[in-house]
């Protein structure tokens, strides 16, 4: 089982910042949470970059126990 990692929006829309989530690769987790979370995370999801311990990652790339998955949406902001 992955920790699941949420970031900025993504944990606003998933209602928390951590969780353990099943699944062999990082699509598999990403599906689970997508089904855990509903359509405002699927939203966040589509436009976040998605990393697996520390690294950036493709769905089909497996996962294992302690592995960390983590999802950043994009930010936005600064002075004017």
């Amino acid at each position: 089982m992955a920790v699941l990692r949420l970031f900025a929006g993504a944990r606003e829309a998933a209602g928390t910042g951590r969780d353990e989530v099943p699944g062999a690769t990082v699509g598999e987790v990403l599906d689970e949470a997508r089904r855990r979370y509903g359509e405002g995370f699927a939203s966040v999801l589509a436009a976040s970059r998605v990393w697996r311990n520390g690294e950036p990652v493709a769905d089909d790339e497996s996962v294992g126990p302690g592995d960390e998955v983590a999802v950043l949406p994009p930010v936005s902001g600064g002075a004017g």
